[in-house]
């Protein structure tokens, strides 16, 4: 099985639940070439690894990082952040 095939390639963003646990889940992301996740929060940590594509992660502390394959992300709990995806984008959200 892959990621890319778990997606419906024609909404900007797609989420699929994969693993839930008692304690949180795990949720693979795709984000369309230049969509954007839009700005939002989440009230606990979370860890956004990206599988494949570009994009850039940025969050109200005025933080930037440009993701590529293998590159992540410790998103804090309470802070607005968003992503913009430069190419078709995959992710892995846990939290």
């Amino acid at each position: 099985m892959n990621i890319k095939d778990l997606h419906n390639h024609s909404k900007a963003i797609s989420t699929v639940s994969l693993f839930k646990t008692v304690e949180g889940n795990v949720v693979s992301l795709q984000i369309m070439a230049n969509e954007q996740l839009k700005e939002h929060i989440t009230k606990v940590p979370a860890l956004l690894l990206c599988l494949t594509g570009e994009a850039i992660f940025e969050n109200e502390k005025g933080d930037k990082y440009i993701l590529t394959s293998g590159d992540y992300v410790n998103i804090e709990p309470l802070i607005k952040h968003w992503v913009n995806a430069k190419s078709t984008c995959n992710f892995i959200l846990i939290k």
